[in-house]
């Protein structure tokens, strides 16, 4: 097979005998990609106008609605426009930038979800403590750390794939762009960018999810002091929303890794439906669930109904 050191692009999966079904997939992922768009803006708007919520919860909240915005839309509009309009191929470039975002910007949510998790244990467990430890200077320089972990970290991914030969065999396995996809097509020993990958991820998905889940032991241990049961159903009934997008997070990550591990001899549309739930079910769901058990939120969309 002949080989180019820069292919001029690479051609988005579809499933194989539903091309036809592509129009109204588009309609569920635009449908789904709307109610994304519209939920984290309402919470940005939220937070924003209401001086109640100006807490540093509710700021990692906001973090949370502008990645989930940004990773949607970075993927979202282009697997729209393949299934509607059947642009198949995609740029050598933006395929580089498309997958340096998704990782990158997979990384700072992580990141965050990781302080969010520190700021209810320390709500739960320093109570008096919480006003001086996380204030809002404080969640601006978490914010900025999470950006730049994001980007140190993911940086080097395209760049270890801008070197490599590609064979005549462009085909990826997503309608969008990811490292370990891209990888696969290389003509040549890709072994550091394997390893690269790999250790970034433990090093920061793998780690934040080991520290979230100390965190969560941690303020058990402070769960189960409390006198009565009542108690102790009232205090964690603040981490459920927390919990419940940390599960909606990482279940996809897992499953999607899984998939590209140990599935390579599975149905394509197990890798597409996989990554479209990677790309939109937490950006969908993240609004929802915050929605759904913050009091103050809920007052305020009802009040703007």
């Amino acid at each position: 097979n002949s080989s180019d050191l820069n292919p001029s692009s690479f051609i988005l999966a579809s499933i194989p005998g539903l091309e036809a079904a592509h129009f109204w997939m588009a309609i569920l992922l635009c449908s789904m990609y709307i109610v994304a768009v519209a939920g984290n803006c309402a919470v940005l708007f939220i937070v924003k106008t209401e001086p109640s919520l100006h807490a540093p919860m509710y700021f990692f909240l906001c973090m949370l609605a502008a990645i989930d915005l940004a990773l949607s839309t970075s993927t979202v509009p282009r697997i729209l426009s393949f299934y509607w309009f059947n642009t198949r191929e995609i740029s050598f470039g933006a395929c580089l930038l498309q997958m340096f975002l998704i990782h990158t910007l997979s990384a700072i949510e992580s990141t965050v979800l990781l302080a969010m998790a520190v700021d209810r244990y320390v709500a739960i467990c320093h109570p008096l403590r919480h006003a001086a430890i996380l204030t809002n200077a404080a969640t601006v320089k978490i914010g900025l750390v999470a950006m730049a972990r994001g980007v140190l970290f993911f940086l080097p991914l395209p760049l270890l794939l801008l070197p490599l030969p590609f064979c005549d065999s462009r085909l990826l396995s997503h309608a969008f762009c990811l490292h370990q996809d891209v990888m696969n097509l290389a003509c040549t020993n890709a072994t550091p960018s394997v390893v690269y990958n790999l250790t970034a991820i433990l090093l920061v998905m793998g780690l934040d999810a080991i520290l979230i889940c100390l965190s969560y032991i941690l303020i058990l241990k402070a769960v189960l002091r409390l006198a009565s049961w009542k108690e102790r159903l009232k205090v964690f009934s603040t981490c459920v929303a927390h919990i419940c997008v940390v599960l909606a997070f990482y279940l996809p990550l897992i499953g999607l890794s899984m998939v590209h591990r140990f599935g390579k001899r599975l149905a394509p549309l197990v890798h597409i439906t996989m990554g479209n739930i990677y790309i939109l079910v937490p950006s969908v769901l993240n609004p929802i669930i915050y929605g759904v058990r913050t009091k103050q939120i809920q007052r305020r969309i009802l009040n703007l109904i």
